[in-house]
């Protein structure tokens, strides 16, 4: 007997793991945003791309347009309230670093704010314009100018998930506040043939 089951179709994109849970960040202006986004991936090695998605309602992807680079933020799962909350509410009217007592520095190259307490990684992109992907899908691509990482989870170009560093996991979004820590970590192996 199958367990399987019909999945409605607006609930299908949860079957798929994009990759972890985010926070962008722009400034522009003298003004500064972070949000929460739950769909990001790479798409190019060299240089290095990625894509991610940003509503056309948010200010984040105002101020994105307007200064021409976002960071990337990649939480690590001590954070998971703060990235809830920071994905619940708009900047627009409130400075979400001062409500939340985010501590931020500026990245190298486009001082885009950046954040280490807490986060296994920083990116920091130069957008990438394409309209059509940006009007018709909300997907924003950029380049990635500059990144750092906590050595404690990944170094030397790999991750390594381990009980010392468990603050430190990737979180994935599954809706509705919930999410999945990653952390257990396996070594595959390719299975021999009969």
């Amino acid at each position: 007997m199958s367990h399987f089951r019909p999945v409605e179709l607006h609930h299908a994109s949860r079957l798929v793991n994009h990759g972890p849970t985010v926070l962008v960040s722009a400034a522009h202006g003298g003004r500064r945003n972070i949000m929460a986004a739950a769909w990001s991936m790479p798409v190019e090695f060299t240089p290095p791309r990625i894509a991610v998605v940003i509503d056309k309602s948010t200010f984040t992807r105002e101020l994105i347009t307007a200064s021409g680079g976002f960071g990337i933020i990649v939480p690590g799962a001590a954070l998971m309230d703060l990235t809830y909350a920071v994905g619940s509410e708009s900047g627009r009217d409130i400075d979400k670093f001062t409500r939340y007592g985010i501590e931020a520095g500026a990245g190298p190259v486009l001082g885009m704010p950046a954040l280490e307490r807490g986060c296994a990684a920083w990116l920091e992109c130069r957008w990438i314009k394409e309209a059509h992907t940006e009007n018709a899908y909300d997907t924003f691509f950029g380049e990635v100018v500059s990144a750092a990482a906590d050595t404690r989870i990944f170094d030397n170009g790999h991750w390594n998930f381990t009980e010392e560093n468990a603050d430190l996991h990737t979180l994935h979004h599954l809706g509705a506040g919930k999410f999945v820590v990653a952390g257990n970590q396996v070594q595959a192996e390719i299975p021999t043939g009969k």
